[in-house]
């Protein structure tokens, strides 16, 4: 059945070509709550100082208390349900009992910056969301698809089985990962596989979901489900990011109970014992709950979770995925990487490296153009490198006859009046007893290429050296490696010794080991891990699952990757961009200097405010605005890794 005549349509512009999602600043119950807070603290702040009555403004305050309270409070309830002690319950109380010894104002403006910080780090973590999630938002929500009887009708891209048969008109997103049936156009692929350019694509070529058609017609066949597509693989991957916590985050909350539970007996020591000497109860009452607040590990608490997952966003805009923040933060530590060859630093896929003509009779050229024709019925990965070939150098190919393909062995066919073999060196025919064939053939094995031999009429003419392409930012890749981490990278690889060593020169890497079966590149990994070396290793294929997770950190490039490598990975860079892997790591360094320096902002003030006010006497309102202050400054000081300018940093760019 013919395809339906399809009008074409204009494509979306570029500037549409990833959908955002951005959550609205009052869509938080947070920010709602923190806000009302805030008005009702201004409006009984402004009754107080133009010498309202008294009522008034403490009714305002106390609906401050209201608003901004009753969340961390009934949340802190909770937690004594479970027999816990909540940073948040002690916040309360101690506003509660500025309240109580008449300092109502200052009790308001603890809950007004208390909820203040709270909605930053909902702010933040919602962030956060939109930037991993909105992936899923490449998806189109519905797709056209073709009943038996010829028909169209629209239907849920959630509701695609495997085997349909989709139109995907211009200017649309393609719903569903698929393989094309008829049609050609131009896809821009770039969200997924970072190409910078738009693919064609024909009959038998793969699309990808989410991706953008040009300006041609296609009809596809549905090849994966909505939930198994490769934006969805991904996007499941880093839901995970959000509900796991790093370890310094983790050994925090471990010491918060126990250092919560010894803040309470301080601060009942700060209240009784002054009294046994003769101070006042309201004296004796404001310092304690001044200690209670300046000692609140909230700061603390905070200035781990929001800097890592602020990485975790940024890295997800510029293509790199991570798992969780404990990959965040293992990331920074990397001393070594260990690079796969096939499908990491090259594409696996073979092209035409270098031509040797062993018959003076053809010229390089005409023993291609011979060669490339004979193998354009072929469906080889070596067939298609020759016929690419060809064509990039505009050589006209002839029509071939009496077309044979040996599996394992080569081709024949008849081109014009000759008869053409391509094949394998070892198949060649009677004449490969000849010297110049062995020389060639040995040559371009030694320096780790794979040989094709081009026979005519049975007598062979030359030989071709097929290699793997290498990807075009490997070099870039490597040095920047290098330098982020202190050490040459390290190529772990399956391939022949040869063609390992040839990449690894041309890269400038010095150690190389080669021809690992799976198992071997794991123990591999654990002797590069051997004195307390932290090894990440980038990987694509199934055989690398293994070394991936027998490393610190795993990290798999998303385009090519397997799905047993991608559940395994750590870490998937989904536009197959080698230099987003120093970068990230270079970033994760960030993030762990932003957490080192709050833990060091929030210890200064709680050690200043504690010592102020058991040596002296610290002011209520001075002490809120110190401590709470805290929270704020590192809260915003970890957002700053949010910003575009910090993963320049991290890429050395500057801008």
């Amino acid at each position: 059945m013919a395809a339906p005549t399809l009008a074409p349509t204009r494509p979306t512009p570029p500037s549409d070509r990833v959908p955002t999602r951005r959550t609205r600043l009052f869509a938080l119950p947070e920010v709602r709550w923190a806000a009302l807070a805030v008005a009702f603290f201004l409006a009984g702040l402004a009754m107080q100082l133009a010498d309202g009555p008294q009522w008034l403004w403490w009714a305002l305050y106390l609906a401050c208390y209201a608003a901004g309270g009753w969340e961390p409070g009934w949340a802190g309830v909770q937690a004594l349900r479970d027999k816990t002690l909540d940073v948040d319950l002690l916040m309360v109380a101690a506003a509660i009992g500025a309240a109580a010894i008449g300092q109502i104002t200052d009790g308001a403006l603890l809950i007004v910056i208390f909820a203040t910080s709270g909605a930053l780090e909902a702010l933040a973590t919602a962030r956060t969301e939109d930037s991993v999630r909105g992936l899923l938002d490449l998806t189109p929500d519905t797709a056209t698809r073709v009943t038996d009887d010829g028909a169209e009708e629209t239907v849920h891209a959630a509701d695609l089985r495997v085997g349909d048969v989709l139109v995907v008109r211009p200017g649309e997103r393609i719903a569903a990962d698929s393989t094309v049936l008829s049609g050609g156009s131009e896809v821009d692929q770039a969200t997924i596989t970072g190409e910078p350019l738009p693919v064609d694509k024909t009959a038998g070529d793969e699309v990808f979901a989410g991706t953008l058609n040009g300006t041609g017609a296609l009809r596809v066949r549905v090849e994966r489900r909505a939930q198994d597509s490769v934006v969805a693989r991904i996007a499941t991957l880093v839901e995970q990011a959000a509900r796991t916590k790093a370890r310094t985050q983790l050994f925090i909350e471990k010491i918060e109970q126990r250092y919560s539970i010894g803040m309470v007996a301080v601060t009942l020591a700060v209240f009784v014992v002054p009294l046994l000497f003769g101070d006042t109860v309201r004296r004796s009452l404001l310092r304690a709950m001044t200690f209670m607040i300046v000692a609140s590990p909230c700061a603390v608490v905070l200035a781990t979770m929001p800097p890592l997952l602020a990485a975790i966003a940024n890295a997800g805009r510029h293509g790199v995925l991570v798992k969780s923040a404990v990959v965040m933060e293992k990331l920074g530590a990397t001393t070594h990487i260990a690079f796969d060859k096939t499908g990491t630093l090259t594409r696996g896929i073979p092209q035409l490296a270098e031509i040797r003509c062993l018959d003076k009779r053809f010229t390089d050229a005409e023993l291609l153009t011979l060669a490339a024709a004979a193998e354009r019925p072929s469906e080889h990965p070596l067939a298609a490198a020759i016929v690419r070939a060809a064509r990039r150098r505009g050589l006209p190919l002839s029509e071939a006859t009496e077309f044979t393909a040996y599996p394992g062995r080569g081709v024949t066919a008849r081109v014009g009046d000759r008869l053409v073999g391509v094949g394998s060196p070892t198949t060649s025919g009677p004449a490969d007893e000849s010297h110049s064939l062995h020389m060639a053939v040995d040559a371009f094995h030694a320096d780790g290429y794979t040989a094709v031999v081009v026979t005519c009429e049975h007598q062979p003419i030359g030989v071709l050296a097929l290699t793997d392409q290498l990807r075009p930012e490997a070099e870039a890749a490597v040095r920047a490696s290098t330098a982020v981490t202190g050490s040459a990278p390290v190529l772990l690889t399956g391939d022949n010794r040869a063609a390992a060593d040839r990449l690894a020169t041309g890269l400038g890497i010095t150690d190389v080991r080669a021809e690992l079966l799976p198992d071997e590149k794991v123990t591999a990994v654990r002797e590069l891990q051997k004195d307390g070396r932290k090894v990440t290793v980038v990987g694509d294929g199934i055989n690398d699952a293994p070394a991936l997770a027998t490393a610190e950190v795993g990290i798999a490039m998303g385009g090519a990757g397997s799905d047993l490598t991608l559940q395994t990975a750590d870490a998937v860079v989904v536009r197959d961009d080698l230099t987003a892997i120093p970068a990230v790591i270079a970033l994760s360094r960030q993030a762990r200097r932003v957490v080192l320096a709050n833990l060091a902002i929030a210890a200064t003030f709680i050690g200043v405010l504690a010592v102020w006010d058991l040596a002296g006497t610290l002011p209520l309102p001075l002490g809120v605005a110190g401590h709470e202050g805290s929270t704020v400054i590192v809260g915003l000081n970890g957002l700053r890794l949010l910003r575009r300018a910090a993963w320049e940093r991290a890429a050395g760019r500057r801008g």
